[in-house]
């Protein structure tokens, strides 16, 4: 099962389930990926998080139900997971506008939102370079701070700016920026972000800094040349919307990523140069199809 018919299966079982108690591992099984890159993915691609979608999804039919049935609010509500009427009401307002009760007994009017539907779109033959990579495992030490997927693109370049700002690069250079995924049963699925060099065993860590193992994987390597963050993001997006859909030969096989940085004294202008050089491994494993159930 390919990127593009995963998530297809996986938004098939959330609407299947919309009324349950859904987690991000769950929906991600479906879909025959981990947690985190199917939830870096689906934000990357859509524009909002999978709990995001969730939780509109949810508001949507439980408006359309308070306009199309004689069901109690208080019911509604419970039904689409909202423990008392001041919280549904409070939520139900942010979305529609209006309370529910307006929608009852006045006739004001509802908001919709729709269900996604998964369109293949052909635009000219771009073609991703990328390559195929064997590495044995190996540990780095850096600086570690928790990130939500949803606003990550504007937050991970700020810890950089704050990282170089206090001086920090004196430790820890940069040769990796890495995202790690952990469990993802909650809506707002966190991962880890290490600005991180290799790590030299025996040396002494420095205080403040973590080690992480990384083991032996095969990777996808993807360049990315031009000024940071824009050239690394543009290829990161491309990765989920072009390549995932359309590659035949790999899967994901672990929970992270990491990005590899040219040395910035190396170039006139540092990483904001327009040849400055990146890369993005994605660890990979040859793709398998599932057994019929």
């Amino acid at each position: 099962m390919n990127w593009t018919e995963g998530i297809g299966e996986a938004i098939d079982y959330i609407e299947k389930n919309i009324t349950e108690n859904l987690t991000i591992s769950d929906i991600a099984a479906r879909a025959y990926m981990s947690a985190f890159y199917f939830h870096r993915g689906f934000s990357i691609l859509c524009g909002f998080t999978v709990g995001d979608y969730i939780r509109q999804r949810r508001l949507s039919l439980a408006g359309s139900e308070i306009v199309s049935t004689g069901k109690k609010i208080i019911d509604i509500a419970m039904e689409y997971g909202y423990e008392s009427a001041d919280s549904f009401t409070k939520a139900f307002t942010r979305f529609h506008g209006v309370t529910p009760t307006a929608v009852r007994r006045d006739g004001a009017a509802v908001k919709v939102f729709a269900r996604l539907k998964i369109i293949i779109s052909l635009e000219g033959g771009y073609i991703m370079d990328y390559k195929i990579m064997e590495k044995p495992a190996f540990t780095v030490v850096g600086c570690a701070k928790m990130f939500k997927n949803g606003n990550s693109y504007e937050e991970l370049p700020q810890f950089w700016a704050e990282h170089y700002n206090a001086g920090k690069d004196k430790l820890i250079r940069g040769r990796y920026g890495i995202c790690m995924g952990e469990s993802a049963d909650t809506d707002e699925y966190e991962f880890e972000y290490i600005i991180a060099d290799d790590y030299i065993a025996g040396e002494e860590v420095p205080e403040g800094c973590v080690t992480r193992f990384i083991p032996a994987h095969t990777w996808a390597v993807f360049p990315c040349v031009g000024p940071m963050p824009k050239a690394l993001q543009d290829v990161n997006t491309k990765i989920f919307s072009e390549w995932l859909p359309n590659n035949r030969d790999y899967e994901i096989a672990d929970n992270f990523d990491i990005e590899m940085y040219s040395d910035i004294s190396d170039y006139p202008d540092g990483n904001s140069s327009k040849d400055f050089y990146s890369e993005i491994w994605v660890p990979v494993k040859k793709l398998t199809i599932p057994a019929a159930t």
